[in-house]
């Protein structure tokens, strides 16, 4: 009886499987023209499609000119816009080229799906109006956003406290570096709010609250060596970041020396957000295969979605010393049966010096048995070498870091799988 139920579930699949491939080869058919005429242009030169009409209610305009200009243009099958149906996440792969430079490729995002850029206006207009729809333009002005005028000097955590996981309990420093670093200014440099422009603080406020990626890719540049995409600018509710490589995923069933090494990599960037000479913790609150990408030529394994990333300042909790402030903290595993399973307290992460919260959801999400992906398990460590397996100590340090049975035994097992990767990968310093 299981057998014909499952063999009639596999016939079902393959049928909307051919539905869905047959419709879509119908509207191809039917919409020739269109495809054609998509296909020649350049969408990105368009300031609808950049929805530059929503600024300041944006991302920023810094790369303007080089969208309007025409020097980005998205890659062939970007531009047909029948198959932004399967392009939940905005995002999109295009061209940039600069005079006498040549063209590299870029990735493009809109932070956000369609629906929930959708609700960026309707909750400005609630803010503002009370109704769903209004001029958003309008409306803007009777917000928070705009609340902090050319009057205010600095940006202060009372005022942004808890809009976004990066701010969800800020210190004047972070803030200061947030405003001094920001990109979508012609006079960059300065902490001083009141020295932007009023599009451009409203700018930085709406993108601190709706989505901090680009304000995080900023903050912590990769030219100083922070593991995350460089940000290279933006032009309406579009953002341009380097390309770095394929995604993590696409090296799950890599040669074991490739997989050893991008471990240890990963190991490496969960030590560096914990624990830095700048004192700013950078805790990761999603991490999946996709968030990560490996770069081609150097192999370097670099964070692309930074969108939930809580910063705690270790400082400022030695200054406040906050309940339990010195006591190490342990996250709980989490043995859920979904994909990407995190269990964290925020308020915690914000009050204790010594969390092993990185550790933990590199381990458990991405490197140790108990990843799971795609309808895949075993982790990125899958199948060791017979050797390895035998003596047993590399899937005891993963059980460890991912689920510890010893008291600090994650803290523990993450420092010692760090030296194991490195030996194995001949990444010894």
């Amino acid at each position: 009886m299981l057998r014909l139920v499952s063999l009639k579930l596999g016939r079902l699949y393959r049928y909307v499987k051919l539905a869905v491939l047959g419709s879509l080869a119908a509207a191809l058919v039917l919409n020739t023209h269109s495809l054609l005429a998509s296909l020649q242009r350049n969408e990105l030169s368009e300031r609808r499609f950049l929805q530059l009409n929503k600024c300041p209610a944006c991302w920023g305009t810094s790369w303007c000119r080089k969208f309007l200009n025409g020097q980005l243009r998205l890659e062939s099958w970007g531009r047909l816009r029948l198959l932004d149906f399967f392009n939940v996440k905005n995002v999109y792969f295009a061209r940039y080229g600069e005079p006498r430079e040549g063209s590299r490729r870029v990735v493009l995002k809109r932070l956000g799906s369609a629906q929930e850029l959708a609700d960026i206006d309707t909750k400005i207009c609630r803010r503002a109006t009370g109704r769903g729809r209004c001029d958003l333009l309008q409306a803007l002005h009777a917000t928070e956003f705009a609340s902090l005028n050319g009057d205010v000097r600095l940006l202060t955590p009372d005022a942004v406290e808890g809009w976004s996981d990066l701010v969800h309990c800020p210190s004047q420093r972070l803030l200061d570096r947030l405003v001094r670093r920001y990109a979508e200014t012609k006079d960059s440099g300065s902490f001083l709010l009141r020295n932007l422009k009023d599009s451009e603080r409203m700018q930085l406020l709406i993108t601190l609250a709706f989505n901090p990626e680009p304000l995080v890719l900023q903050s912590f540049p990769s030219d100083e060596g922070w593991p995350f995409a460089k940000y290279l600018g933006a032009c309406g509710r579009m953002v341009a970041v380097n390309y770095v490589g394929e995604e993590l995923w696409s090296y799950f069933n890599a040669p074991w020396e490739k997989r050893v090494d991008l471990a240890w990599q990963l190991m490496e960037i969960a030590e560096q957000l914990t624990n830095n000479d700048f004192e700013f913790a950078l805790y990761l609150l999603d991490v999946s295969f996709d968030n990560f990408a490996v770069g081609p030529r150097d192999g370097k394994v670099i964070i692309v979605d930074a969108e939930n990333v809580l910063v705690a300042d270790k400082r400022l909790i030695r200054q406040n010393k906050p309940e339990n402030w010195d006591v190490w903290y342990e996250s709980k595993f989490d043995d859920c049966d979904k994909e990407a399973c995190l269990s964290f307290s925020k308020e915690i992460l914000c009050a204790r010096v010594t969390v092993d919260h990185n550790y933990y959801a590199i381990c458990q999400n991405l490197l140790s048995r108990h990843a799971t992906w795609r309808g895949t398990s075993g982790g990125l460590l899958h199948d060791p070498p017979t050797e390895i397996a035998k003596d047993g100590r590399l899937e005891a340090l993963l059980d460890e870091c991912a689920n510890p049975k010893k008291r600090y035994g994650r803290f523990q097992a993450a420092k010692e799988l760090r030296e194991y990767l490195a030996q194995l990968s001949n990444n010894v310093r």
